[in-house]
């Protein structure tokens, strides 16, 4: 599902976020990205969405090589792809529903299929009562399993995650990575980058750690 073959990634600034990686996913796999601060964890999932593209070498995402992708073309890439964050990022200023449709409304879906499809991603992630509140009056853990649903509206074949426990308490960060397992469950390739390796190694999936923008040594 995802491989990357001697990649490297260097900032303007001269910073070296990743070197000579070597590294791949299978399909179906969910699997957690590990490493200090600064290691490259963010640097490795921006290249994956595109959103960063790779100094040197070659990246492929199911079969495809991403940096044959045109600019034109990344936001079809991404319709394949959702994407989680540590800070939500939801528009404060639009209810639960619009947040999580806002992926189908892009895509060009009717109006029955986007309510649909929203009120199931919400049933999926326990929200459903909730789909008409903005984003504020939620709490942190529900905010974050907006961002989930959001994320997963499109029935992505990958799905990528940044830390997206960083900012709950423990209860909700099992509770938060049960919700990836359940997806991965049924098919979904999930790689999540996080610093909590208590919680990683209590969920018992293939761990890949970064070392000062290397892959580190089992």
């Amino acid at each position: 599902m995802i491989r990357f073959d001697n990649v490297s990634k260097s900032y303007p600034n001269g910073h070296q976020a990743l070197t000579n990686l070597n590294l791949s996913v299978p399909k179906g796999e969910m699997v957690f990205l590990t490493g200090h601060s600064g290691a490259g964890k963010s640097t490795l999932l921006k290249l994956i969405a595109l959103i960063e593209r790779p100094t040197r070498g070659q990246l492929f995402v199911n079969g495809r090589n991403l940096n044959s992708v045109d600019r034109s073309l990344v936001s079809y890439y991404r319709q394949h792809l959702g994407m989680v964050f540590q800070d939500n990022r939801l528009l404060q200023n639009q209810t639960v529903f619009d947040n999580v449709a806002l992926p189908l409304v892009i895509k060009g879906l009717s109006k029955r299929d986007i309510k649909k499809r929203t009120e199931a991603a919400l049933d999926q992630v326990e929200l459903l009562s909730k789909i008409n509140l903005l984003p504020g009056s939620l709490s942190s853990g529900e905010q974050q399993r907006v961002g989930i649903a959001r994320a997963i509206v499109s029935k992505p074949m990958l799905l990528i995650a940044d830390e997206p426990t960083g900012n709950l308490d423990p209860d909700l960060s099992w509770d938060i990575l049960q919700l990836f397992k359940r997806f991965n469950e049924v098919g979904v390739t999930v790689l999540i980058a996080t610093h909590d390796l208590s919680l990683v190694k209590q969920m018992d999936q293939p761990i890949i750690t970064l070392d000062h923008s290397r892959l580190a040594e089992a």
